[in-house]
């Protein structure tokens, strides 16, 4: 933890875990074996990530918000947490939830709109507002985000042939497209 940090009691962070200048940890989040949270992240109470959680400099994680292993969150990346959001009116403890699945990246200056999870190694681009589920291994770009292809597990877009397979050009992993599901071949 650098020295600049704020960790607030009640929180559990797991080995490894390493948090940078001027980030804030609120009570009670727990923190996953490994995470990595960059300069200037405030996560509020209650949230929790996985093992191996890559945060980004600049992200704010809101409470309602949990990650699961291998997350990654772009720079400036930014959660929501209630649907209808007014200074005048206090909707505390009214937090919509939302998970992102394991291995699931989302890139710089996307927002998330509470309520909508982000399925396992799905890919959201930079700048992309999601604004609805997102299924795994689905890859989303734009505003309102739209999803335009599907992303194998090392981050490579899939490219689907006729009967409904594709593999990984990195790992020759392979995957099957059945009914708008992707699943990786065992």
């Amino acid at each position: 933890m650098h020295p600049t940090a704020i960790i607030d009691d009640g929180c559990t962070i797991a080995n490894g875990t390493k948090i940078w200048h001027f980030s804030h940890i609120m009570s009670h989040c727990e923190l996953g074996e490994n995470c990595n949270i960059g300069q200037n992240c405030v996560i509020f109470p209650q949230v929790v990530l996985g093992k191996n959680v890559k945060v980004q400099n600049n992200v704010s994680i809101y409470t309602g918000v949990t990650c699961d292993d291998d997350v990654f969150l772009g720079p400036s990346m930014v959660f929501t947490n209630i649907v209808n959001p007014r200074s005048a009116i206090v909707r505390r403890g009214q937090y919509s939830k939302t998970n992102v699945g394991k291995g699931a990246s989302i890139g710089a200056n996307a927002t998330i709109v509470c309520g909508h999870d982000i399925g396992e190694f799905a890919f959201i681009g930079a700048g992309a507002v999601v604004t609805k589920n997102v299924p795994a291994y689905s890859l989303w770009v734009g505003n309102p985000a739209k999803q335009i292809g599907w992303m194998s597990e090392f981050g490579h877009r899939l490219k689907f042939d006729k009967k409904g397979f594709a593999s990984c050009p990195e790992s020759k992993e392979k995957y099957k497209l059945v009914q708008g599901i992707v699943s990786k071949i065992k």
